[in-house]
């Protein structure tokens, strides 16, 4: 069996355990509860989750989707979050590791650190979403860990690391534009336009992506996104601009776009930016 085979299906399989995982953080960290206690157990009576009945997506299509104890639905959500997750994880794993050459210690550290990335960011969206909050351990507090793990695949040798210089000034750019955003709609509009939860978001993301193009593409394709959906959606409610939508899905997307594909659509459509970042970072610049 080709090696890459082998490691994309252990990819999507992790992908599926971390998504289960990931289903239990957005239901409890927005109440302020341990994600490590109680076990998983059915929210409507309280029974502890068999082992047996906790395989991502397989368990629920073997209980159709209903628990086994009282028989109470079980939300699609949950099977959804985790083959999201799962595709993600396939989808990062052919991205990272195009040959069988790169099958090495820095392309697997790599790999766990943009699988975190992209798993923070899953949940977060649909906390989002859901309550309007985005958690400060998948925002701020993850920032320096970002930073911290670019400097440890720089040290291993993985080609594409940005390095921890670029990744402190991406979180530093990141959140400094959003905050200049945010505090500008505040005194023109005369009320809040965007959270300070976005603020400190785009600041992880920018650890990760670095400042330029990256955070540059993540904030205009996160701006074209909520254009598309959040228009629409304003007319149809009749609130027009005033409409209430979260903007954390939207540059979670963003991010997730530009590891699968961001450079070459950069290159592609926002040509500029690639110059600029030649000028300010690579010849002699910033």
């Amino acid at each position: 069996m080709n090696p890459l085979t082998f490691y994309g299906a252990f990819a999507f399989v992790t992908g599926l355990c971390v998504g289960s995982f990931l289903n239990v953080c957005i239901a409890r960290m927005p109440d302020d509860r341990s994600i490590v206690s109680p076990p998983s157990h059915c929210p409507s009576c309280g029974s502890n989750i068999r082992p047996y009945d906790n395989i991502p997506v397989i368990s629920w299509i073997l209980l159709r989707g209903r628990c086994r104890d009282c028989g109470t639905h079980i939300s699609t959500l949950y099977p959804t979050i985790e083959l999201l997750t799962g595709v993600l994880a396939w989808l990062l794993f052919r991205n990272l590791f195009p040959t069988a050459a790169s099958l090495d210690l820095a392309h697997g550290a790599a790999f766990v650190y943009y699988l975190g990335f992209v798993s923070a960011l899953i949940a977060l969206t649909f906390i989002d979403i859901r309550h309007f909050i985005i958690p400060d351990e998948f925002s701020i507090y993850a920032a320096p860990f970002a930073i911290g793990g670019m400097a440890l695949l720089g040290w291993l040798g993985y080609p594409d690391a940005i390095g921890w210089k670029m990744s402190f000034l991406g979180a530093g750019i990141g959140g400094m534009i959003l905050f200049t955003i945010t505090m500008f709609w505040r005194v023109v509009r005369q009320y809040e336009g965007m959270g300070m939860g976005d603020v400190k978001l785009l600041t992880f993301i920018g650890a990760v992506v670095g400042p330029f193009p990256g955070v540059f593409f993540v904030m205009i394709v996160a701006s074209l996104f909520g254009v598309i959906v959040g228009v629409p959606l304003g007319i149809l409610s009749g609130r027009g601009w005033r409409y209430a939508l979260p903007f954390g899905p939207f540059l979670a997307g963003a991010s997730i776009l530009w590891l699968l594909d961001g450079p070459a659509l950069t290159e592609a459509y926002f040509p500029a930016a690639i110059f600029l970042s030649d000028v300010l970072f690579h010849e002699g610049g910033l």
